[in-house]
């Protein structure tokens, strides 16, 4: 039988300061851990077909904008600037998808050669192999936002009969076009929005004005 000593040191003790934690507050601490750590996103991928993305985007609302612009202070018809503004969007698209695609399978080539040279395992080759460049990505990703692009000012010129007001209505459609797509690609890029903003905007509307300043 034991004695009232034995009993009392099989038993567990508890210091002053060794007080047990409520099992809300070990769940906090939990949540707060897991809110501490950062989720880890490779943008670097993304850049591969938002930079073809951006470009295009630039390029069609530049591109269609000077074309009706240049044909409307030729031809005064209505018809014919939306008509050759649509030819232009066609053709624009079709050239850079066609262009992205060979430039970036061009690279593609070029870092796949140096990848082969300096890895000799086929697992890790296969690996790196994901991190290169899609052309056919960069291509569908740069026409599809020429086109976009190209309706923009094709909208403005669709419901406005006077040249005049016309080329007003498609240089602020064009403005607010390029201040939208710098934001997007900033948003997309995790980067600085006005600064991306006002750098896109600043870059295009300089082309436009030398050509107003022509026409005039």
């Amino acid at each position: 039988m034991e004695s009232p000593q034995e009993s009392n040191q099989n038993q567990p003790s508890f210091s002053e300061n060794e007080t047990p934690k409520p099992a809300t507050d070990l769940e906090n601490q939990r949540n707060q851990e897991l809110e501490e750590v950062e989720v880890v996103f490779d943008y670097s991928k993304r850049a591969q077909w938002l930079r073809a993305a951006v470009l295009g985007a630039n390029d069609g609302l530049l591109s269609t904008t000077s074309l009706i612009m240049g044909v409307g202070a030729v031809r005064k018809d209505p018809k014919t600037m939306i008509l050759t503004g649509i030819a232009g969007s066609v053709g624009g698209a079709c050239s850079m998808a066609i262009g992205e695609f060979v430039s970036v399978y061009s690279q593609f080539d070029t870092e796949m050669a140096q990848l082969k040279r300096e890895i000799r395992s086929l697992s890790e080759l296969e690996a790196k192999k994901t991190d290169l460049p899609s052309p056919l990505q960069a291509a569908l990703a740069s026409a599809i936002a020429f086109a976009v692009g190209a309706v923009i000012p094709l909208l403005g010129a669709v419901f406005v009969k006077d040249y005049v007001a016309r080329v007003g209505v498609v240089m602020g459609l064009a403005s607010l076009g390029l201040i939208g797509f710098g934001w997007l690609g900033a948003v997309l890029g995790r980067a600085p929005i006005v600064r991306s903003s006002l750098r896109v905007l600043k870059a295009e509307t300089g082309p436009l004005e030398l050509i107003m300043d022509l026409l005039a």
